[in-house]
């Protein structure tokens, strides 16, 4: 038997994960709200409204917004296996962001310091020169004596 307000819950969660989803690439990219909405035509009040979850996203509208910020529909539902398995648990969801350690439970992709380090990343152009900073940082975090994981000296 189904259950209507189970069933208008799990979309309310649904809309707020993708909102979620789009307010993270969008601040990524270095958009504002405005310059997103001008993009495709609407207010920056209407994209407040879509990254709250307050307002549902057409499927029109997820392409159109994949188009712009340069992701497949498909990565506004990343991470959504919590939410189909009714569990809180953000670990559960396989999304990188989940993955990674928050400081005091925030979300460490809302951090200025996170999004500096991925924007600039991104303007390295050389692909193999991006993929050598990759493995140095890691090998950085790795080499961290009070890093999680790191051997013990």
């Amino acid at each position: 038997m189904r259950h209507p307000k189970s069933e208008e819950a799990a979309a309310v969660q649904i809309d707020i994960h993708i909102g979620k989803r789009l307010k993270r690439r969008r601040s990524l990219l270095g958009l504002s709200q405005q310059k997103l909405a001008a993009a495709i035509g609407l207010t920056f009040q209407q994209i407040q409204k879509y990254e709250k979850g307050v307002n549902r996203i057409s499927a029109s509208r997820l392409y159109q917004l994949g188009q712009i910020l340069d992701v497949p529909p498909a990565y506004f539902f990343d991470g959504m296996g919590a939410l189909e398995e009714a569990t809180t648990d953000s670990a559960a969801s396989g999304s990188i962001a989940a993955r990674m350690p928050a400081e005091n439970g925030e979300d460490i992709f809302a951090r200025r310091e996170s999004l500096e380090l991925v924007r600039a990343h991104y303007n390295i152009p050389s692909p193999l020169l991006r993929r050598r900073v990759l493995e140095f940082v890691r090998k950085l975090a790795q080499d961290e004596p009070h890093a999680p994981g790191a051997p013990k000296a």
